[in-house]
């Protein structure tokens, strides 16, 4: 029960960060770069991966969707891995958001950071965590399972390999699905980053930057 709750608690706080949409008139659809799209603007493969993300669990189409957009193909496989990465994986809330948040600062992604922050404070990770993660050092109140996933994160995002013991500390914790699970997780919100930070993806209005991003 305190699990089922926490995933709730976690991902309304997720959403919340993400503008919301009522309609097709308003799909909160926003960008720099790659101007924000409308529907009527959309090809029929566009207008299909709208409908696909709105048939989702998602009720918005904030964050990098707008990027998505321009290659709906690749752009509706790669939002279906991210439903699944965010809403059924294995991953307790916690390790979900711990990895994304480290994920978050190592591509110094400042919306992704603004987006997941509160997803991993919503979901129990301490915010002395959260804010040595934003400084770029090593947090000290990480619960045991919390740094099982810290080191095995942190190895692959700084040396992009795993040393055995950290690999055999997450499959203990975790099974191989949830190892598999943990570096989808990293893989997909990296693909994530990566793409607002081409696009230079706004910060809310009045949100400050925490973590030295564009």
């Amino acid at each position: 029960m305190r699990l089922l709750c926490a995933l709730i608690v976690a991902g309304l706080a997720a959403l919340a960060a993400y503008p919301q949409n009522a309609d097709m008139e308003n799909l909160g659809l926003a960008g720099d770069r790659f101007e924000p799209l409308t529907w009527d603007a959309m090809t029929a493969e566009q207008k299909a991966m709208v409908e696909s993300v709105l048939a989702g669990p998602r009720p918005g189409l904030g964050g990098p969707f707008n990027v998505l957009l321009r290659s709906p193909e690749m752009g509706n496989l790669a939002q279906e891995l991210g439903a699944y990465a965010r809403f059924n994986s294995v991953l307790p809330p916690n390790l979900r958001e711990l990895a994304i948040i480290m994920t978050a600062r190592f591509w110094i992604s400042e919306f992704e950071w603004y987006a997941h922050k509160r997803a991993a404070l919503a979901a129990g990770v301490d915010p002395e965590v959260v804010d040595a993660i934003a400084a770029g050092t090593r947090p000290e109140r990480t619960t045991p399972e919390e740094a099982v996933v810290y080191e095995f994160t942190n190895e692959l995002l700084q040396t992009r390999q795993v040393s055995d013991p950290s690999f055999a500390a997450a499959r203990e914790l975790l099974g191989e699905r949830g190892v598999v699970d943990l570096v989808g997780t990293v893989g997909y919100y990296g693909l994530v980053a990566m793409l607002l930070n081409v696009d230079r993806y706004p910060l809310p209005e009045g949100v400050e930057r925490e973590i030295g991003g564009p």
